[in-house]
Parts: C-alpha cells; sequence; structure tokens
C-alpha cells in the first residue's frame, strides 16, 4: 500500500511556541482525530518538527491512495475549523519501516 508524508502548516510561524487557549482546545482535537488512524497502524509517525524557520507538523501515512489520505486530512478539525491550517500532500516511492516488534539494536549505532 502506498505512503504519504503530510506536512501540516500552521497559521503563523511562531504557532507552537504561543498557541492561544482556543488554538490549544483546537489541536486536542486534531490529536484526537489522528488517534484511531495511529493506533489502527494506518500512521506509522505524527507529530510536530522544531523547525527553526517555523514549526510544523509531519505525518507518514499509510493509504490506499492520494484522494483517501486527502479525505482524511479535510476532516481533520484544524483544516475544519478555517482558522489557517493548510496541508501539503507528497507520495513517498520508497519507504523503508522499521518492524512492528523492537529487534535487538545494531552495534554500530550508538543512542
Amino acid at each position: 500500500m502506498p505512503h504519504f508524508l503530510c506536512r501540516l502548516t500552521p497559521p503563523r510561524r511562531t504557532f507552537l511556541a504561543d498557541m492561544a487557549g482556543d488554538e490549544r482546545e483546537l489541536m486536542g482535537a486534531h490529536q484526537a482525530h489522528w488517534r484511531p488512524f495511529v493506533e489502527a497502524g494506518m500512521v506509522i509517525a505524527i507529530g510536530a518538527v522544531d523547525d527553526p524557520a517555523g514549526g510544523w507538523g509531519v505525518a507518514i501515512v499509510e493509504a490506499a491512495s492520494a484522494e483517501a489520505v486527502r479525505a482524511l486530512l479535510a476532516r481533520d478539525p484544524v483544516v475544519a475549523a478555517n482558522r489557517g491550517f493548510a496541508y501539503e500532500t507528497y507520495p513517498m516511492p520508497t519507504i523503508s519501516v522499521r518492524p512492528a516488534e523492537p529487534r535487538a539494536p545494531v552495534s554500530s549505532v550508538s543512542p
């Protein structure tokens, strides 16, 4: 099944540092929206990126099609609220994903 990188740009570059109370509530709804997809394994990784140029969000999603991903993103409460959030989506033609069960650490990689 195809994978997609989804980048969520917030309404301002300082958003991660200076969210207002209502924006924190909206982000709670955003997290609740994504939780079932994480738990089902459809979302490989999701989180905030602390970019010095301005924070943003990222998700790597496994889905049947780009249309399916776009439909999922359109239902995200931060998008539905029309508060200035925007997604960009990129197909990932190749991806390596770690196994679900941890394996022994590679000896040449230090923590």
